[in-house]
Formats: C-alpha cells, structure tokens, sequence
C-alpha cells in the first residue's frame, strides 16, 4: 500500500515536472520537409564545412565549447519528431552530441539515436574542425553561423588572452534568428518553374560500399577574378561553366547527346529578401548546356552557361520557384493527407526532379571571421553529399585569397575532376590539390 502511494506521489511530480517545463517546438521549413523523407544511409543529406586551425585540436576544449554553445543556438538544440501530418522539431535538451576524433568516412549518415537526437556531429583532426549537418536543420549559412562560434569559443578556452580583446559571449554578427522566410515571403498562383526532363548522369564503377572520395583544389582569388573578368563573368559562371565543359569533354567525349547537361545550382536568398533566418533559405536554379555538336569550345560552352544562369538568378524567378514549392504545401487537401501517404508522393516528385539534373554545385561564399581571430585560423573548405542520380557533386568555399573547390563523389573514375582542374590550370591557375585519400595518386 506504501509503495503504491510512492508511486502515485512520483507521477505526480512527473506531471508537474512536465506541465511546468515549457517543452519548445517548432515546424520545418518548406525545404526541409523533403529531407527526412529522402535521407538514408545511401543519401545522407549530410553537409560537412571544416576550419583549419593553426594548431593542434585540443579535444577536451572542444567539448567543452560545444557544451557551451549548444545551448544558445536554439537551431541546433532539436530534435526531430514525426507527427500525424508532418515532421515537427522539438526541444533537445539533452547533453551536447560527444566530440571525437575523425576516423571514418564524411557525411555519413546521422542515426539520431546514436547521437542523444542530435541531427549534427562535430569531429576533429589534427588541425581540422569538422561540423556536419542533416540539411533539416539549415543551409550551409546556417551551419557557417553555427561554425564560426563554436571556433571562436574555442579559441577563447585554448587562448585566454583572447579574452581580453573581445567579450566571452556570441558575436553580434550572429544570427539566432528562426523566421521561416518561404512563408514570409511567398505568393500565390505561381506555375512550377523547376525543369523535369531528364538530364545526362555520369555513371560508372561506384567505390566500395561505404567509401567517399573528397577532392580538394586550392587556388587564389585573384587569379580567379582575373581570368573571369576576362571572360566578362563571375567567378562563379566561370566555375560551374568549366564543371559543364568538364562533362562535355570528358564523361560525353566533346560528342553530341541526347540530354542536356543540366548542373543544378543552389542561391542563397536572403540577400534577395532581406532576411537573416538560420532555416533553410535557397532553392535551385539549372545551367544547362545541350551538346548540339562535337567539339564545343569552352568560350562557347561558358557564354551559354552565362546566359542561363543571369536568366534565372533575379528576385522575381527566384520568388517563383519557392512560391510554387510553398503553393503545394500549403494546399488544403495536401495538409489533411496522413504523413505515410505524403512521404510515398514526395518520394516520387523527388525522383523526378533529382534526374533531371547531372549533378549540383553550390557556392557557400565567402567566410569571413572577426579580426581578433584572423591569427589562429587557416582556412575554410565545404562539401556535400551525393544524392540520387548524382554521384558526383561541387562545392565552393573561400576565405581570405584562397578558394577551394572541392569534389565529393562515390565513383571510381575522377575524369571529371581531372578535366576540371587541367583546364582551370591551362587558364594559368595554379592549383594545389588534397584528397581524402581514396583517390590518391589519380590526379
């Protein structure tokens, strides 16, 4: 009888504990409803950005500065739920995810319960910081906010003289803001504007079960500016332009095809908006170039790549795309379909629209840190994971005057990395080149 009055007190204080304890939520974003229904061992939707330090990582200050920025970035202290009609977020809570020593292969995918439901892991190596991310969560501005911090923390336990020239607490550049800007900003009756004919796919040998391949090519800047400006492009056309070529003359043999090359690109849209959100902010635009006959030159290839791109990347397009996207969420029947029910017809539109792309490159800019610690970092790098019918993709991250453009990719074959970098070198840009080791020796 004692024991049973025990037991009913303690219920009781559990359901005070919970009626009490404010238990945050929060919905997903009109990207980020795709990814849980998508990702899986085979296609992660993982995102890796490292910062190279100066020096060794200390791993027990690591922790420790996870341990204490974790808990001011409510973007990352959450975990996912599944509901009657749709994935929601939920406040963690729990103990910052553990910081280990970088021993398997990137963008792996992320077993929540593995990890105290956290959808991020941090690893280091040598001088190296690894933050990788469920795309859920944020874009890759996101994940550079979220970044950025945890370095500076760090920086200021391994340095406390740092300490007297800036304040131990976030910087007031950082954005902790969570407004869902698609809904913000989206409006009604737009048509689809994405592109659903097949594209052209590299295919080939894919590397062991479990292998990723990483590429890095380092280059300056300047260099780039001045090659571009030579072309009258940016740096970024030049870039996803030599990608396009590199397809066209080393997957296609410089012959025509009956598919267009197609390289999705992802835009940041927050400038185009004015927002600051930490949610998922872009949507893709396509480059497309269809090989019409053999021996295309590279001028010809980039001046189409130019006129694609400069037609797409304006606030109206732009509004079109994500508002057709917002449009369909938003439907009324759509919102009463169970989850189950929903996830079979975005699995299907999701395969439609992966196919219709050759691979992806996405530009995460360019990141710059606060003064005080411009001494103790060496660089930034980024790169993603592959996805369906894409098992090669680019990235492009640069600070200060090095850009490094890097390839992620499951296949055996780097002829498409190889003709990128031969040709960016023939336009006299020296390249220095780092791999994970998979393809050592092939470029």
């Amino acid at each position: 009888m004692k024991k049973e009055k025990k037991q009913d007190k303690q219920k009781d204080k559990d359901k005070t504990y919970f009626s009490e304890r404010d238990i945050k939520w929060d919905k997903l974003d009109n990207t980020a409803n795709l990814f849980p229904v998508i990702a899986g061992e085979d296609m992660t939707n993982v995102y890796r950005i490292s910062v190279i330090l100066k020096e060794e990582i200390n791993p027990e200050k690591l922790q420790e500065a996870l341990d204490i920025v974790l808990p001011k970035f409510d973007g990352f202290n959450l975990r996912l739920r599944q509901g009657v009609f749709w994935f929601y977020f939920e406040e963690n809570g729990k103990k910052a995810p553990r910081v280990r020593k970088e021993d398997n292969y990137p963008c792996r995918f992320i077993v929540q319960n593995k990890n105290r439901s956290y959808m991020f892991r941090v690893t280091y190596y040598r001088c190296r910081i690894n933050l990788e991310v469920f795309h859920v969560l944020t874009d890759g501005m996101g994940g550079i906010n979220f970044l950025k911090e945890l370095t500076y923390q760090y920086l200021r336990l391994v340095h406390p003289e740092l300490k007297k020239k800036v304040k131990d607490e976030l910087s007031s550049e950082t954005s902790l803001n969570r407004e869902d800007s698609f809904l913000k900003n989206y409006k009604k009756s737009h048509a689809k504007g994405y592109k659903s004919e097949k594209a052209h796919l590299i295919k080939g040998d894919h590397l062991p079960k479990g292998e990723f391949g990483v590429m890095h090519g380092h280059m300056s800047v300047a260099k780039l500016k001045e090659v571009s400006h030579k072309y009258d492009v940016s740096i970024n056309e030049f870039l996803v332009a030599a990608v396009v070529y590199s397809v066209y003359t080393e997957d296609m043999h410089a012959m025509p095809g009956k598919r267009p090359i197609r390289v999705a690109v992802p835009v940041n849209l927050r400038p185009y908006f004015d927002s600051i959100t930490t949610k998922n902010f872009f949507v893709m635009v396509s480059a497309e170039y269809a090989p019409k006959k053999e021996e295309a030159s590279f001028e010809e290839v980039l001046k189409i790549i130019k006129e694609s791109l400069r037609g797409q990347i304006n606030k109206e397009h732009l509004e079109e795309l994500f508002s057709y996207n917002v449009s369909n969420e938003k439907h009324l029947i759509a919102r009463a379909v169970p989850l189950v029910l929903k996830n079979v017809a975005m699995k299907y539109v999701y395969t439609i629209s992966a196919l219709a792309n050759t691979m992806t490159v996405t530009n995460i800019g360019n990141i710059k840190v606060k003064d005080e610690y411009l001494p103790y970092i060496e660089n930034f790098h980024a790169f993603i994971s592959v996805s369906k019918g894409q098992d090669i993709k680019g990235t492009i991250c640069s600070y200060g005057d090095t850009l490094v453009f890097t390839f992620s990719s499951v296949l055996k074959d780097v002829s498409v990395q190889r003709g990128f970098f031969r040709l960016l070198q023939k336009e006299g840009i020296d390249i220095r080149l780092e791999s994970n080791g998979v393809y050592y020796g092939e470029v």
